[in-house]
């Protein structure tokens, strides 16, 4: 029971000093840096694909840029896309602003959205190149946030997605899936000098990426954020994320959406970064809380310590929410639980298997582990299928 309680106690103090973090993350003024104040020209990518939740609001976002000199490139794969025709309509609405639509598929990986902003990246005319997700609502001073993190150290700022405008309870759970777990860890894992890259907006200096062989270096692994973590650190250098990151709308979401992406980004995460997955299964509140019980149960620890200890484990991260402006609401702490209850279970199904489905595009992480790694991680998951068979 000492050991177990040693955990609890060292899970606490994790789950406060990463809140901690985070927070001051979010209070602390905005800083600015030599890029900032040059402020160069820059070519912001949008590639696209479908009419997704809000779609229309985050790409007439990119019109909206609080910079002297910028142009617009947004790239689709298939000219037969529903969205060609709303991002034809807002180019034409933005006279003011030099925009244009590039169609194509160069088949470079097996990342579709790589793929579809190669055309982009080969056509931009300015060295300094925002790659921003078609689903992320642009704030005026983006690229000013962006500049602000770049030192002659950085090579490459990135933001993670923070989940806003959640309209169900499982648009809930994602917010806490993107917000609480993801994009706090992430902050604190940048404040610790360990910067990972976030698919979801990236701002690189092209030459750099160039000197390391190109946007197609990016498709070494299957996931284009992954592959641009590895180039950075490689190049002595290191990927910084921006103090408050930028807002993806989500609307309505179902339990397979969120169950379906969730697995997506641990199988990925488990194939380029295992010894930061193998913690995930940790990081929640579950295990720490299960143990408070069990030492309740036993009589080492009062009953009302579980209470307590559940109440400063959530409250903390609900003054996290507060502090940083992430939403809040009776409802967004239900999720908090319930993606904390499911955490142990993707953690075990991201071990079980290799594949996954992203935009009808049928992706595996299998190629990406070491040989001995994955034999052993495949024995963990042929173990894990086989529990899950008998409780059927």
């Amino acid at each position: 029971m000492e050991t177990l309680s040693t955990f609890c106690g060292f899970a606490m103090a994790v789950q406060l000093t990463g809140v901690a973090l985070a927070a001051w993350r979010a209070r602390r003024r905005p800083g600015s840096s030599a890029l900032s104040a040059r402020r160069p020209p820059v070519t912001l990518l949008r590639p696209v694909c479908g009419l997704e939740n809000a779609v229309e609001a985050t790409l007439a976002s990119s019109f909206g840029l609080d910079h002297p000199d910028y142009e617009i490139v947004f790239c689709v794969a298939s000219a037969d896309d529903p969205v060609v025709p709303l991002v034809r309509r807002l180019i034409a609405a933005h006279p003011e602003r030099e925009a244009r639509l590039l169609v194509g598929d160069d088949r470079i990986s097996v990342n579709p959205k790589l793929n579809n902003v190669v055309k982009g990246w080969a056509a931009a005319r300015h060295d300094w190149i925002a790659m921003v997700d078609s689903n992320v609502l642009m704030a005026p001073d983006f690229l000013g946030r962006s500049m602000a993190r770049w030192d002659e150290r950085t090579g490459l700022v990135c933001s993670p997605p923070i989940g806003v405008a959640p309209a169900n309870l499982w648009a809930e759970v994602e917010c806490a899936w993107l917000n609480g777990f993801q994009a706090r860890w992430q902050l604190v894992a940048d404040t610790v000098g360990l910067g990972f890259a976030q698919g979801k907006s990236m701002f690189w200096y092209r030459p750099l990426l160039d000197r390391a062989g190109g946007i197609d270096r990016l498709a070494a692994e299957v996931a284009e954020d992954a592959a641009s973590t590895k180039v950075v650190r490689e190049a002595g250098l290191s990927v910084r994320l921006v103090d408050r990151p930028y807002p993806q709308p989500l609307g309505r979401r179902t339990i397979g959406e969120v169950w379906r992406r969730q697995l997506r980004w641990a199988r990925l995460r488990r194939a380029s970064f295992p010894l930061f997955f193998a913690p995930e299964l940790l990081a929640g509140g579950a295990l720490p809380i299960a143990g408070a019980v069990v030492l309740a149960a036993n009589g080492v620890w009062p009953a009302e310590a579980v209470a307590a200890y559940a109440l400063v484990w959530y409250g903390a991260e609900v003054a996290l929410d507060r502090v940083s402006g992430w939403p809040l609401s009776v409802r967004g702490l239900a999720a908090k639980l319930l993606r904390d209850a499911a955490l142990p279970l993707l953690w075990a199904a991201a071990l079980a298997g290799d594949g996954f489905t992203w935009r009808g595009n049928d992706m595996t992480v299998a190629a990406e582990e070491p040989g001995r790694l994955a034999r052993a991680r495949r024995r963990v998951g042929e173990r894990i299928r086989e529990l899950a068979a008998g409780w059927r």
